[in-house]
């Protein structure tokens, strides 16, 4: 559980200045906590005033996670990749929500036999395979 201090100072943080971006630190305490409803919230009313702040995206996108709103957590992640495609959390979480919905990077069993793998999954793997050689091929130098 979530010190009820930092709840407290954070929601007075974010009262005394609603343009603050504690909001993503009160979103992030509120997920910690398992109150998914008012993670999203806060987030959603944050975002209005710094949409690309990517790491309340983050959490939104795992509130999201949580309250099996997959498309709409899909969305909160993609948005991250695109300006951060090495945040291994999207990245993982992305993998995550494919998880969740029962989908693998084969193809589905009712596709034809030519039919090409689910490209979202295709752009996780490549993704991932090159943070992972960058990380590889760095600590080697």
């Amino acid at each position: 559980m979530a010190d009820s201090s930092r709840l407290d100072e954070l929601r007075s943080r974010v009262d005394r200045d609603p343009a603050s971006i504690a909001f993503a630190q009160l979103a992030e305490e509120y997920r910690r906590t398992g109150e998914f409803e008012e993670a999203v919230r806060i987030c959603r009313a944050g975002l209005q005033q710094h949409p690309d702040y990517l790491s309340a995206r983050v959490t939104l996108g795992r509130a999201l996670m949580e309250l099996q709103q997959y498309d709409d957590a899909k969305a909160e992640f993609e948005h991250v990749l695109l300006s951060a495609p090495d945040n291994l959390i999207a990245i993982r979480s992305m993998a995550d929500i494919h998880q969740r919905r029962d989908e693998r990077a084969d193809t589905p069993a009712d596709a034809p036999p030519d039919a090409p793998p689910d490209p979202a999954l295709h752009q996780l793997e490549t993704w991932l395979t090159a943070i992972l050689d960058d990380r590889a091929s760095r600590a080697a130098s």
